[in-house]
């Protein structure tokens, strides 16, 4: 059965270092006049019954986004593999999806592709994916999950596992094919943030 609006809660992964960015925090620098998470948040909370944020500095100024906010309960920035361990943690509903703080281009049907192909594939785990050049592209960060999977990623993540590609190959992953790379195209230095600045 495909899940419903309402059974997905949303998590932006915001915890990283931003260190291809100079060490500032990706997710508060702003683009087109707002900060980047602030364009995820609005593109994914229509497509979500619930959102929140997982980050690891500047706390307070996630928090002014008035959604629930989550450190990494695994300490040393362990990637956005930890960040997701913290949301399955604390996910009141059924499901879970992910998307990156520095990714304010991801496309409004994110959640309606991934659903449906979790339940049609009858999958633990729908991961968005692209082709470029003849080539299939997996973006793991924009994944749709049902909740029980949190021991499996537990042991990974206990294993010394931190890779998110390497961790959703191991269970039954739906790739699910998007039509526009750039959708999930993601801002990681300054020059690139000034080049998607509308002129």
């Amino acid at each position: 059965m495909t899940p419903s609006t309402s059974q997905i809660t949303g998590l932006v992964l915001a915890g990283g270092r931003g260190s291809r960015m100079g060490g500032v925090d990706k997710g508060l620098q702003p683009l087109n006049g707002m900060p980047m998470i602030k364009h995820v948040i609005e593109r994914l909370s229509p497509q979500v019954g619930a959102l929140m944020i997982n980050a690891n500095q500047n706390l307070e100024r996630y928090r002014a986004f008035g959604l629930p906010l989550w450190p990494d309960q695994l300490t040393g920035f362990a990637g956005p593999l930890a960040g997701l361990h913290t949301g399955l943690m604390h996910c009141a509903t059924d499901y879970l999806v992910t998307a990156p703080c520095d990714s304010p281009f991801l496309p409004p049907d994110l959640v309606a592709r991934l659903r449906a192909a979790l339940a049609a594939q009858e999958a633990n785990l729908a991961v968005a994916a692209t082709e470029e050049n003849g080539t299939r592209r997996l973006h793991p960060v924009f994944c749709l999950m049902h909740v029980s999977v949190l021991p499996s990623l537990t042991a990974y993540l206990d294993d010394g596992g931190r890779k998110f590609e390497t961790w959703c190959r191991s269970l039954r992953l739906a790739d699910v094919p998007f039509p526009d790379e750039a959708a999930f195209r993601n801002i990681n230095t300054v020059e690139e943030l000034r080049r998607f600045e509308n002129p």
